[in-house]
């Protein structure tokens, strides 16, 4: 069974033939539910995402802020497994035909087994995986298991990022490049990083043609336009789980985050 890698790069073409950035979403696994958050899923890529990372729950987080950190907690505490995570990556796919990826650190697929992890998430149709903490230089075993399951490896690069990092990370990762718009854990901001649309080009220049999708405190429609101007994709987390924690149920919720996604998809396709 081959993983969704061409479906994840045939998305983000497609969207570039439109004239527009593509929309992620992220939203955890297991939050509220396991159940609920496959309904959660399903909801913003109804409301127009166009990608979605499934988040792995973890209990040491470096990159996560006190929003997603409060709702991989709520994971956690509902005993979420790697098992569920396919399982939301299956069901989420099979029921909107759209490229699923999971972000995960790397701790969790190292005691899984990378050979397992892999056939498991080709086999649930993701399209790959994206490795906040995996250093390009000991990614080999990773992305030798990866390529031979049709899978993404997507990297995150920094405004810290120095150009011949930045050259190591493009010609090793697949997929796209996850470009984190300032240094620090993700959130919602008030405004959108000038450092992005500098690391952006830095990526570019590189020259392999992976896209860069940029994400680190996009919330809202203006946001969204401002980061489609000069990136391939936005990356959306932080608001959507905000979205779904201040909601007073989870049907209300599920609805909160689809309108959000409309709101955000109009974002990036200048029309906010």
């Amino acid at each position: 069974m081959s993983g969704n890698i061409q479906l994840l790069s045939d998305t983000l073409a497609a969207a570039k033939s439109e004239g527009r950035s593509a929309l992620i979403a992220y939203l955890p696994a297991g939050f509220p539910t396991v159940d609920g958050g496959i309904e959660a899923i399903k909801a913003v890529i109804d409301g127009g995402a166009d990608v979605v990372e499934v988040g792995l729950p973890h209990s040491d987080p470096v990159l996560d802020g006190p929003v997603i950190q409060t709702a991989d907690d709520i994971a956690l505490r509902g005993g979420v497994k790697i098992a569920d995570v396919m399982r939301t990556v299956r069901e989420a796919h099979a029921a909107t035909g759209k490229p699923i990826l999971v972000m995960t650190y790397w701790n969790p697929i190292d005691r899984y087994g990378v050979e397992r992890f892999t056939a498991e998430l080709a086999e649930a149709g993701g399209a790959g995986c994206i490795l906040p903490d995996l250093p390009v230089q000991e990614s080999a075993l990773w992305r030798e298991h990866a390529e031979k399951h049709g899978l993404a490896t997507v990297f995150v690069v920094a405004p810290s990022s120095k150009d011949e990092r930045l050259a190591q990370i493009t010609a090793a990762g697949s997929g796209f490049v996850y470009a984190a718009s300032l240094m620090g854990v993700t959130g919602t901001r008030a405004s959108v990083s000038n450092q992005a649309q500098d690391l952006v080009e830095r990526t570019r220049a590189t020259g392999t043609g992976l896209p860069v999708c940029v994400g680190l405190g996009v919330s809202n429609p203006a946001q969204a336009a401002e980061v489609a101007g000069f990136a391939d994709g936005v990356i959306v987390g932080s608001a959507f789980v905000k979205a779904m924690l201040d909601a007073p149920d989870d049907a209300a919720g599920v609805e909160a985050v689809r309108v959000l996604a409309g709101d955000l998809a109009k974002g990036v396709r200048g029309q906010a």
